[in-house]
């Protein structure tokens, strides 16, 4: 159950990350936000290339910043690893698990005032089974998202390393987005990941106890996305509404 439930979030990570960078990319100029997000942009390039280059997989056209109106990231098109179903795994998760790594050593450095008082652990290694259990995983997902959003507001802004966890911390979260055209791959990657390692954890009755220790890394990524995903929400509505109502009146 616990690679099933690490596969499920992992999803949900991926996921929503994909769509707040869609939402804003719609309401932002896409060169602007792509510029906003180059800390994490860089973190999860470098994923990709490692997993290009240990899968014997060639780099071509890796760009970090486009020069034109998208300001994308270019990343190697259909690249040909070398290593059978586990290559293009490999290639498909290495960003994601760059970000993530990433995330946990900001918030060991960084965020010391913030992470105490997110008090909320709703990203487990259960997922529920009754309609019941499935109601409370979303009502724990609010009080997640409650309980980041309370840190952030009585945290010390004196403190630079308040902003900068902060900062690291929407970009990083939000750059565990597939890159453009690999969305497919992404997530493949997590669905053949999560039954290869629960395949050998089967076989051989063993559960990798850093599994059980990223939790942790889930839990604070999953509140930054939710809070980052319901205000790109309220943003978007509000623009919405503010366009049509002008339409309306002209």
């Amino acid at each position: 159950m616990i690679y099933a439930a690490m596969t499920f979030w992992l999803l949900v990570i991926v996921l929503t990350a994909w769509g707040v960078h869609r939402l804003w990319s719609g309401m932002v100029k896409p060169k602007v936000f792509n510029a906003i997000l180059l800390p994490g942009t860089l973190v999860a390039q470098l994923g990709q290339v490692l997993g290009l280059l240990v899968t014997g997989a060639t780099v071509t056209n890796t760009t970090l910043f486009k020069d034109d109106d998208s300001g994308d990231p270019e990343t190697t098109p259909n690249p040909q690893s070398r290593i059978p179903v586990v290559g293009p795994v490999i290639i498909g998760m290495l960003p994601v698990m760059a970000c993530a790594i990433a995330i946990y050593f900001a918030a060991l450095h960084l965020g010391t005032a913030i992470l105490p008082t997110v008090t909320v652990q709703a990203v487990g290694p259960e997922l529920p089974t009754t309609m019941a259990g499935a109601w409370q995983l979303l009502r724990d997902q609010i009080s997640l998202a409650e309980s980041l959003v309370t840190a952030a507001r009585v945290a010390d802004y004196a403190n630079w390393h308040t902003w900068a966890f902060l900062y690291l911390l929407i970009c990083l979260s939000v750059r565990t987005a597939p890159f453009p055209g690999n969305l497919k791959g992404s997530l493949g990657a997590i669905v053949v990941l999560g039954v290869i390692a629960a395949a050998v954890a089967s076989m051989f009755a063993v559960e990798d106890p850093r599994i059980i220790d990223a939790w942790s890394v889930l839990n604070l990524t999953v509140a930054a996305l939710l809070v980052l995903l319901m205000a790109s929400l309220f943003v978007r509505g509000v623009v919405g509404l503010v366009q049509v109502l002008r339409n309306d009146a002209s």
